[in-house]
């Protein structure tokens, strides 16, 4: 008989009943005016999972009511372009496998079909890696590993009879031989092929630190990745060994004290450095996830513990309704563009720190849901206490 966590607890169903309460339609965040924005698949895709978890249809119903918005009866996608070449607008594209999968629609198909019809001309580095936009040309950064690999690995299998596997999984190859620091084992925010962005390394064309939640979007990425890549493919051991190396250069930056990581996560100590929700909630998701599906050894599950409670006593607080409130997330961070954000510490520590940012609270719903799930299925009901250095 399976245990069922406590209703206090169970933060992943009380964090999608607030967001419900709280933001009925995600786009109408003042932040985003309405716009077609890969924040909203981060929240949909943690709804995605407690609705297959729960069996709850309010939780479909929520994701269906959101893309509705932008999804036309003729499959049009309301406010996307195409020839912006923007690799974040293909994250929101997740969901909607699910929705043509469940209705029949083929409008969700066809939207589907839109976005990948934007990876087929997408422009790239000289060896194949996707730019992260066409405004920032001959770039990888690692935040685009998450916003199109898991969209184009599922679209080839759903669609295209898995074909092209092996386009999906060089994205990730190419993505760690190039940003990846051989003394830490920590990949870097972004590579610069041309070597001539204000922020890249003349000699490397490396950006100068390593941030966290860009870390924390590679991660995802993997596991995501790896949860549906045939085993049998070529690259899948290579993507796993990929997924242990990065978390375990993730796992020596921990915090001591409270199992959590800070903004520019190998720089804890200096001043105006600070600890970081969004980030420590995808390393919570990303370990938490690759323990379930055997990707991660067993002893991965201390370090995943104390990570999870640190995660809920350093960046929860309730309102007096009720609502949980996900708090001290990084707003936004970039490189280059209009206000030449130079990738310098000082830069990253600069950026708003905000409460129920989208992409911060949708990766807490994530990690809370895979958690969480982990411990009804072992018959658990609270997080084990830990000590780990």
């Amino acid at each position: 008989m399976m245990t069922t966590l406590d209703e206090q607890s169970r933060w992943a169903t009380r964090t999608a009943d607030s967001i419900m309460q709280r933001m009925p339609y995600l786009h109408e965040a003042p932040e985003h005016h309405g716009k077609w924005s890969y924040d909203y698949g981060v929240i949909l895709k943690g709804f995605q999972l407690l609705w297959k978890q729960t069996g709850d249809r309010k939780y479909w119903q929520f994701i269906r009511n959101n893309m509705d918005h932008f999804i036309y009866e003729d499959g049009t996608i309301g406010g996307y372009r195409q020839d912006e070449y923007n690799i974040d607008h293909i994250n929101n594209g997740k969901l909607l496998f699910t929705l043509h999968q469940d209705t029949g629609e083929e409008r969700y198909r066809q939207a589907a079909a839109s976005l990948r019809k934007q990876l087929k001309t997408h422009p790239r580095t000289s060896e194949g890696a996707f730019w992260h936009k066409q405004i920032y040309p001959y770039q990888i950064w690692l935040d685009g590993l998450y916003m199109g690999a898991p969209f184009y690995l599922e679209y080839l299998l759903a669609y295209e009879q898995s074909e092209g596997l092996d386009d999906v999984t060089r994205q990730f190859l190419l993505c760690e031989q190039h940003t990846r620091d051989a003394k830490t084992g920590l990949l870097y925010h972004a590579w610069d092929e041309k070597k001539q962005q204000p922020w890249a390394d003349a000699t490397t064309g490396l950006s100068p630190n390593f941030w966290g939640r860009s870390l924390g979007w590679f991660v995802m990425a993997l596991v995501d990745v790896l949860e549906i890549l045939p085993t049998e493919h070529a690259h899948y051991s290579e993507l796993k060994r990929m997924l242990n190396d990065t978390l375990t250069a993730v796992r020596r930056y921990q915090d001591a004290e409270t199992g959590v990581w800070y903004q520019v996560i190998d720089q804890g100590n200096r001043k105006g450095n600070y600890l970081e929700a969004s980030a420590t909630a995808m390393f919570v998701y990303a370990m938490a996830k690759g323990i379930r599906l055997g990707l991660l050894d067993p002893e991965w599950q201390q370090p995943t513990d104390w990570a999870y409670a640190g995660m809920i006593s350093e960046f929860v607080l309730e309102t007096k309704e009720g609502w949980v409130n996900y708090n001290k997330n990084c707003q936004v961070a970039g490189l280059g563009g209009a206000t030449q954000r130079d990738g310098t510490f000082a830069y990253y520590i600069s950026e708003p720190i905000v409460t129920n940012d989208q992409k911060g609270l949708g990766a807490f719903l994530l990690a809370c849901a895979e958690y969480e799930h982990a411990l009804q299925e072992d018959g658990s009901d609270e997080p084990q206490s830990v000590q780990y250095r």
